[in-house]
């Protein structure tokens, strides 16, 4: 691939899809920071701050949710999967504003080549589930074929990348679909995430205030 080309894509490219990320997410902060959070009235019966504190910290604890102890490897695969999304990052910001050779050899390649595989893995099992299963079928949206889609797009790049860094091709095609990404997400579904610290505390104040959560042992 043209040396300009992906000095553009490393760069210029990289930095536009980041202010348009910037930009989106600023925006949806502002707004949802527009609604009234609502008061509890009630005397407190529970320890706000430690219920918004398990609240939080609930994502690394898969026993605290029936859901996630029925069904384990739920949990397993959505582990993998995000970390597998934030190295995928951090790897193409290491790309873009450091050098290849960042993450050539050693360990941390390895460690790379691992996560990016498994993540593509786990993409691949999330396809089948939201294409074969009745249940997923009956509750998805366009967007959301096109966003797993995109996942085992972009963890293929990154596993054919990790392999063969100094591919200036393969470099290239992981760089602009990760460029796509950065931009795209913030007008899909995929940004549910910036819900989730606001999620996380409510659900811990409201609850913890009224005494009900995390759960006692016993009860």
């Amino acid at each position: 691939m043209d040396a300009n080309l992906i000095s553009f894509l490393k760069h210029e490219l990289h930095i536009i899809a980041l202010a348009i990320m910037f930009t989106v997410y600023v925006a949806k902060v502002l707004w949802i920071l527009r609604f009234k959070p609502m008061v509890e009235r009630t005397p407190a019966k529970g320890n706000e701050r430690k219920a918004i504190a398990t609240s939080f910290f609930s994502i690394a604890m898969p026993w605290s949710m029936e859901s996630t102890r029925k069904k384990w490897y739920k949990w397993v695969e959505f582990s993998i999967f995000h970390i597998g999304i934030a190295f995928a990052i951090i790897t193409s910001f290491m790309v873009s504003f450091g050098s290849v050779g960042a993450i050539e050899g050693g360990a941390f390649q390895r460690f790379l080549q691992i996560i990016f595989v498994a993540s593509l893995v786990v993409s691949l099992v999330r396809t089948s589930r939201r294409v074969f299963s009745p249940v997923n079928r009956a509750i998805s949206h366009p967007d959301d074929y096109f966003s797993i889609g995109m996942m085992v797009v972009w963890f293929s790049l990154a596993v054919l990348f990790v392999f063969e860094p100094h591919n200036t091709l393969k470099m290239g095609l992981y760089l602009a679909v990760t460029a796509f990404l950065i931009a795209y997400v913030p007008f899909s579904k995929m940004s549910h995430y910036i819900m989730w610290p606001f999620a996380r505390y409510y659900f811990g104040k409201h609850f913890g205030h009224r005494g009900v959560y995390p759960k006692i042992k016993g009860t």
